[in-house]
């Protein structure tokens, strides 16, 4: 995995570097091969408190996570836990429904229970921090249909403010294309477009 780290109102010193590095890389050991992925660092601070977010981009899965925390080792810490959760629901999911050669099940190992009992012996994350009833199932509980309106992205954003939505999806008036905004933590604006 190539790493890159960046850090605003922060410098980024070489020990912060190396732990990232170091526990983010722990998440190999989940899957068959090393992942050939970049993996994003954003290490912030803001209102003295840290803000880390790593985000991890591959070819048919992308794992994030965002951790706030007075200190940045204990923000790294909290980031990977919820990256590793993320990758046991990925896989019990998986499993469950897709079956053919080539899915997402074909990049993690099969023996998730089995390395995590070895883990357990080295003083390292056990079974009980992932507890097989967090893993939810996939289940669409609402559905909701309207006609895309076109409009630009500043309308948009009005209209998902009047509505009191965190995102609101939009037909965007120049391109023709579909379009989300959202409302992102720190209070501002997103926009989501095709490629």
């Amino acid at each position: 995995m190539n790493y890159n780290v960046r850090g605003e109102n922060l410098e980024v010193t070489p020990a912060l570097r190396s732990y990232v590095e170091k526990k983010v890389g722990k998440l190999e050991r989940y899957f068959d091969t090393t992942p050939v992925a970049d993996v994003h660092v954003r290490m912030q601070v803001q209102n003295n408190e840290n803000i880390l977010e790593v985000t991890i981009p591959m070819p048919q899965l992308l794992l994030r996570a965002e951790e706030t925390h007075a200190d940045m080792y204990a923000a790294i810490d909290l980031v990977v836990e919820k990256l590793e959760r993320q990758i046991r629901k990925y896989k019990t999911k998986v499993n469950r429904k897709f079956r053919q050669s080539g899915s997402v099940k074909y990049m993690f190992k099969n023996d998730i229970e089995e390395l995590n009992n070895e883990l357990a012996t080295n003083g390292e994350p056990s079974n009980e921090e992932f507890p097989e009833g967090e893993v939810d199932e996939l289940e669409i509980v609402r559905t909701k249909r309207f006609n895309l309106k076109p409009m630009d992205a500043e309308e948009a954003i009005l209209q998902m403010d009047m509505l009191g939505h965190a995102f609101f999806v939009f037909s965007n008036a120049v391109s023709g294309d579909t379009n989300v905004v959202y409302r992102r933590r720190d209070g501002r604006y997103g926009l989501i477009e095709p490629e």
